[in-house]
């Protein structure tokens, strides 16, 4: 097998209109097909959370460390734990972030071309109560 490049993920302060709270990104790679799939290291901060938005070709969470709440529009909160993955369907509007008392660190993969319509819509930042509002609870 050869390697042609190999590369150093940096990472960067998520933009503040996109998260609520610290939360920190590094741009592992992207595939070359049809739309181009992104893949994502998303490091969030106790309480963290991304805005409420909505990804045109779907989105798959894959949680490496921590605890996840999980927010779709008119469902509970749910939780995601490490090893846990959490497909989210094309157009559902929706945000993801840490829980209250831990750093949560996930990989985000979606597909994502501007130039064909296929980027992600972002929308309001999340409020406390619909971060609060857990299933179950």
């Amino acid at each position: 097998m050869k390697i042609n490049e190999l590369t150093k993920a940096k990472s960067s302060p998520g933009p503040t209109d996109w998260f609520t709270g610290n939360t920190w990104m590094e741009h592992l790679g992207t595939l070359s097909t049809p739309a181009p799939t992104k893949v994502i290291r998303v490091t969030f901060a106790p309480g963290a959370r991304t805005a409420w938005h909505s990804h045109p070709q779907g989105q798959v969470l894959h949680i490496l460390g921590g605890v996840a709440r999980i927010g779709r529009e008119g469902e509970p909160v749910r939780e995601a734990h490490a090893g846990d993955t959490v497909e989210i369907l094309p157009g559902e509007r929706h945000w993801h972030g840490a829980a209250p008392e831990l750093v949560m660190v996930h990989l985000a993969v979606y597909a994502e071309d501007a130039d064909a319509g296929l980027a992600t819509v972002w929308e309001e930042q999340v409020g406390q109560r619909d971060y609060e509002a857990l299933a179950g609870a």
